[in-house]
């Protein structure tokens, strides 16, 4: 977990067997002090100020009850802000104090170090409480950021990513988020499909013998789509600078012959593979959405192309 803050008071590093987290959300209160005289002020003032003390005691008292006799350590994270008075006593106990938390990281700790966030110190319990291995500051550029490391059953965690460049960056990020995306889709589905261009061979072959069975200009329509598909090992063949016409030879030919192995493209070779034993693959729902993407387009595209030829035919007629 990675958040950045500002925070005075506190120390630079909390370390040891494990790590107690007390998170608190902002209050979403609004105060104001009425006064008529300076000792009425100043009785406002130390009202609040023992206020306060006490909910820092109670904050204290609790990292005695699950600290004391044990390695480990104290960490408060708050969405609000921290007086100094109040980090300096939580300093001198040795509780590492985070003031000014986001929101959405105040939301990603609960779920990364467990436990849960409270609004009132009169309900902290140690059940209330979440575990690390370690806390510690670690400085990016000119920011400062604390990490929380080494979680029990992290249910969120930051993927941190370092680069030259923002453009470098954004393509690491890009390449991260696709990979994520891929491993989210096939847990989804349960299922994958072979790649290197082996299920577009698959579909050029069986759409073949299916041509045979329709008849009239129908069968124009099935070869067309057929001969489409092919594009993809055609483009994967071409980009690692093979003959695409040849390569396709070769795949089809390997595919007819292997009775009903899938077959691919080698890219390093350039000649035919098994996915499979390859580690090839590609996701399901990302193949069925082109498939049926390609159709719905292809058919728009006849459509605006029989009406245009509608209408130049209507022109000619008035004309």
């Amino acid at each position: 977990m990675v958040m950045g803050y500002h925070r005075t008071g506190a120390r630079n590093k909390c370390a040891g067997k494990g790590l107690c987290f007390f998170v608190t959300p902002a209050d979403e209160v609004n105060a104001g002090f009425f006064y008529k005289s300076a000792e009425e002020r100043e009785k406002l003032v130390n009202a609040e100020r023992q206020f306060i003390t006490e909910r820092v005691k109670k904050i204290i008292e609790l990292k005695k009850t699950v600290c004391d006799g044990t390695k480990k350590g104290f960490v408060v994270i708050n969405q609000k802000g921290i007086d100094p008075m109040s980090l300096d006593m939580l300093c001198k106990e040795g509780i590492v104090a985070l003031r000014r938390a986001k929101r959405r990281n105040m939301e990603r700790l609960t779920l990364a170090c467990g436990g849960e966030a409270v609004n009132s110190v009169d309900d902290l319990t140690p059940e209330c409480l979440g575990e690390a291995g370690i806390v510690y500051e670690h400085v990016l550029g000119e920011d400062k950021f604390t990490f929380v490391e080494d979680l029990k059953n992290p249910h969120s965690v930051t993927i941190l990513i370092k680069g030259p460049n923002n453009h470098t960056l954004t393509q690491v990020k890009d390449a991260v988020y696709d990979g994520l995306r891929a491993v989210k889709n096939c847990i989804e589905d349960g299922c994958l499909v072979a790649g290197a261009g082996a299920f577009e061979i698959a579909a050029y072959s069986a759409l073949l013998k299916y041509k045979s069975q329709v008849k009239g200009r129908m069968q124009l329509g099935v070869q067309a789509f057929a001969d489409a598909l092919l594009v993809i090992p055609k483009t994967l063949a071409a980009n690692a600078g093979y003959d695409p016409q040849e390569v396709m030879v070769k795949l089809i030919q390997e595919y007819n012959s292997a009775e009903g192995q899938l077959i691919g493209l080698d890219i390093e070779t350039g000649e035919p593979l098994v996915p499979e034993v390859a580690g090839i693959l590609d996701n399901y729902r990302v193949k069925k959405q082109l498939l049926c993407s390609c159709s719905a387009i292809a058919g728009n595209l006849l459509l605006v192309d029989e009406i245009v030829r509608a209408g130049l035919t209507s022109m000619k007629g008035q004309g």
